[in-house]
């Protein structure tokens, strides 16, 4: 190259570098590498995801038809076993249900850009298990939601009752009813009170008659002891310790003649309130201490009687479930118990060498009825009832000589008990709301102690209150209506 070529080049060159100096441009010059603390640039990347896509749920065999907002170019299926799309036209695709499980479907035009995002879960058929509650419910607010290859039960209902009658229909439409979680919540638990009688009328008769002999009676060489007791078995004692007393020639006779009618009525009626669905218990009553054992200390070889406690009263247990229409389905367990003197069990612990300590353990006399009913808010039911009668009649004497007539009474007894007993338990449920303090009674309104004045002279123990304004209460109510029975 010629020497003036060069100078050419060269002039040319500055030229260029002139221009762009002048224009502002950047100059290219040899890389010294990174400075420390310099970021390097990165290329930007577009990602499409889920945070775009639509929650499809769709039933295995099912199919939707999704219109995209724009021209289809390229159709990405994450999981063809689970889900596919099918285009129908550049802007309509069908999207198929396979098999159960999770997948997504993504839509992009001709240049790229994402058009409209599917999340899909692909889950059993569920139509069939919604028209069925529709038709069993139909008035409940119940949704159900397919997850994996199990069943989910949201909404509301009226009652315990529809929630459990719509799990096991999910459940028996499923197959399995492990595979359904029922999430179904009771708008308004209803509240019931149970109201029970329990009356009992007992009647007692007891007949007596006997003569007690006692003493010797001589005639000649011949002697003849009299010690004839009557024990009067079918009771069990004798009424009267004492009878009328005659003595002849050392042979003293005593007259056991008595006769008891007694009359015995037990009204119990227990109260109790509870949440539908929840178990409820109530006891008025009491407990009396019985022997359970002895402990004894092997050093000082001093001994200790155990205690338990055993209750008696009236007991009342009950678990009600409101069902449709207003029917109540009540599980009840209902007690009355009293201590009793008959069949008493009386223990004797020697205490020192000469001491003895006597102990009479009472019996518990119990009327109980546990079954399970259904019945309406506001009806009543005789829910057991009992008729018992029981005679026992016993003739004690010296065989031969009690055979004779007229005289035969004085060495034979005569023991009679019948007992006729009438149970019945009635109870009366009701579906109850709260009301306010004021419109409710409690048994001591208008109680309040007499004076002294009042209790010394005239023998009262309280006074009488009234609400002014209104008649007196001890005046009787004038009742105007009807009166009597109304048979159907």
């Amino acid at each position: 190259m010629t020497q003036a070529t060069l100078i050419r080049t060269a002039t040319l060159a500055a030229l260029v570098v002139m221009t762009l100096l002048g224009s502002g441009a950047p100059v290219a010059a040899a890389d010294p590498g990174p400075r420390a603390g310099a970021r390097i640039a990165s290329p930007t990347v577009q990602i499409h995801g889920d945070r775009a896509a639509q929650f499809l749920p769709l039933g295995v065999g099912k199919s939707i038809v999704v219109d995209i907002p724009g021209d289809i170019k390229d159709v990405l299926v994450a999981d063809p076993k689970i889900a596919n799309a099918v285009v129908r036209t550049s802007r309509r695709a069908y999207i198929i249900g396979v098999a159960i499980g999770q997948t997504n479907v993504y839509f992009f035009d001709s240049e790229g850009r994402q058009l409209m995002g599917f999340d899909i879960a692909v889950t059993r058929d569920l139509n069939g298990i919604r028209a069925a509650l529709r038709r069993a419910l139909p008035g409940s607010d119940i949704d159900v939601e397919g997850l994996a290859d199990g069943i989910v039960l949201t909404g509301s209902v009226a009652s315990p009752t529809e929630a459990q009658q719509a799990f096991d229909l999910a459940a028996r439409l499923a197959g399995d009813g492990n595979k359904v979680v029922n999430g179904i919540s009771v708008r308004g638990r209803d509240q019931v009170m149970l109201k029970v009688t329990v009356a009992e009328v007992q009647r007692d008769v007891i007949k007596q008659l006997g003569i007690d002999l006692s003493g010797t009676l001589n005639s000649g060489q011949a002697v003849v002891n009299f010690a004839n007791l009557n024990p009067f078995p079918a009771f069990g004692q004798a009424l009267n310790s004492s009878g009328i007393t005659a003595s002849y020639r050392g042979v003293t006779a005593t007259l056991r003649a008595m006769e008891r009618a007694g009359v015995i009525r037990t009204l119990a009626e227990p109260n109790l309130t509870a949440i539908s669905g929840e178990t409820a218990n109530f006891l008025a009553g009491g407990e009396f201490p019985i022997p359970a054992g002895f402990t004894c200390d092997p050093n000082t070889r001093n001994c200790q009687t155990q205690i338990q406690f055993k209750k008696f009263g009236v007991g009342l247990t009950f678990t009600p479930v409101v069902m449709s229409e207003g029917r109540i389905s009540l599980k009840v367990m209902t007690e009355v118990s009293e201590l009793s003197n008959d069949n008493a069990l009386t223990l004797t612990q020697q205490v020192s060498a000469t001491e003895r300590s006597t102990q009479t353990i009472p019996s518990i006399k119990t009327r109980r009825a546990e079954t399970t009913v259904e019945i309406p808010s506001g009806g009543s039911l005789a829910m057991a009832g009992m008729i018992q009668e029981q005679t026992k009649q016993q003739l004690n004497g010296l065989p031969g000589l009690m055979n004779v007539p007229v005289l035969g009474a004085l060495f034979k007894s005569r023991d009679y008990v019948n007992r006729q007993t009438e149970l019945m338990v009635m109870v009366t449920p009701y579906v109850v709301r709260a009301v306010a303090q004021k419109d409710l009674s409690k048994p001591d309104d208008g109680y309040a102690d007499s004076s002294d004045a009042s209790g010394t002279l005239l023998g009262r123990f309280n006074r009488l209150y009234g609400v002014p304004g209104q008649a007196d209460p001890r005046t009787p109510a004038t009742y105007r209506g009807n009166v009597g029975f109304f048979l159907d």
